[in-house]
């Protein structure tokens, strides 16, 4: 053990809660690889001892490698084995937070409850229930489009909308829709494949066969919204930072009564032709402040895909800062 840093010896178990060695080899992982996650983040090294861990570091990170360890180990009473993503998201949480012990939003769906897995998810979470429109911005993996449909299917289950609608706008590449084959349906089918499997996840394919069949589920191009007013509708629209700045005012002039609107995007990753300004970016410039709208802005931070996605979009949101 490296003697040029202080170590501190700190036990998960108490008179209240005796430790239970089943719940402790989960928390380690296998080979100890849930603990070596905890020390390569933090800059510690931590070494298991019972319940007891020996914690070697600067003062402040084996404060917070504790934290975790206690936040992790509290997780193990549901029997599963840890995710990844579920250590990476609690050693955020404390180090923007201070605390790895936040109680987070969630939403229930028929087959899963979905859990926010940061604040920013959290808040994110509170600001559709609370806002009519709502822009959840950021790069790719933060969870901002399963949210929504989570939260759609949240509000029609419990009968607060009367349909969900799922809009992504078409940026072709060559080719042009009508030319495709099949139905509407299957013509836009891969565009929307991503809102797909949130909704199957979340209740099941035969019951989402069957809502779109009904039509309670539907799903359309941005420009099949024209001329439409969407009422008693949760709407979202994935992948806004491709929409044109007519079509986003199109979309949001639609908001109807007793309707939720939902537009999630990240501007890192346009796909206009060059020259065409993003309705996104226009719409976050002259809305903001408007009463009723929402903006929740993700960060690479809030990545709950693998760690390596997240230093990715760091590094390129660097590059960006000083292009």
């Amino acid at each position: 053990m490296n003697q040029a840093l202080p170590a501190k010896t700190l036990s998960l178990d108490s008179p209240e809660s005796p430790i239970d060695n089943h719940r402790l080899s989960v928390l380690c992982g296998e080979r100890h690889a849930n603990i070596q996650i905890i020390e390569q983040e933090l800059s510690v090294k931590c070494y298991q001892q019972g319940g007891d861990f020996v914690i070697q570091g600067a003062s402040e990170n084996v404060k917070v490698a504790y934290q975790v360890l206690k936040k992790l180990y509290q997780t193990t009473n549901k029997g599963a084995a840890l995710e990844e993503s579920q250590i990476y998201q609690v050693i955020n949480n404390m180090s923007e937070s201070g605390s790895a012990d936040l109680e987070f939003e969630r939403v229930r769906s028929p087959l899963k409850q979905v859990v926010a897995k940061s604040k920013t998810q959290s808040d994110y979470m509170q600001a559709i229930a609370k806002h009519d429109v709502v822009f959840g911005v950021g790069p790719a993996g933060t969870g901002k489009t399963y949210i929504a449909v989570a939260k759609a299917v949240e509000a029609l289950v419990n009968e607060e909308v009367k349909r969900i609608i799922l809009i992504r706008p078409v940026v072709e590449a060559g080719e042009h829709l009508g030319f495709l084959p099949g139905d509407i349906g299957q013509k836009i089918d891969p565009y929307l494949r991503p809102l797909y499997d949130a909704l199957y996840e979340l209740l099941g394919p035969e019951k989402v066969q069957n809502l779109m069949e009904r039509k309670v589920i539907e799903l359309a191009p941005l420009a099949y919204m024209r001329g439409r007013t969407l009422s008693d509708a949760f709407v979202i629209m994935d992948e806004a930072q491709n929409t044109t700045v007519a079509q986003m005012k199109m979309l949001l002039t639609r908001t109807g009564f007793g309707s939720k609107v939902v537009l999630t995007g990240d501007l890192s990753q346009l796909d206009l032709p060059k020259g065409t300004y993003s309705g996104l970016k226009h719409a976050l410039t002259i809305l903001k402040g408007v009463r009723g709208i929402n903006v929740t802005r993700f960060t690479g931070k809030d990545i709950v895909r693998h760690p390596l996605v997240q230093r990715i979009v760091e590094a390129y949101e660097k590059h960006d800062r000083h292009d």
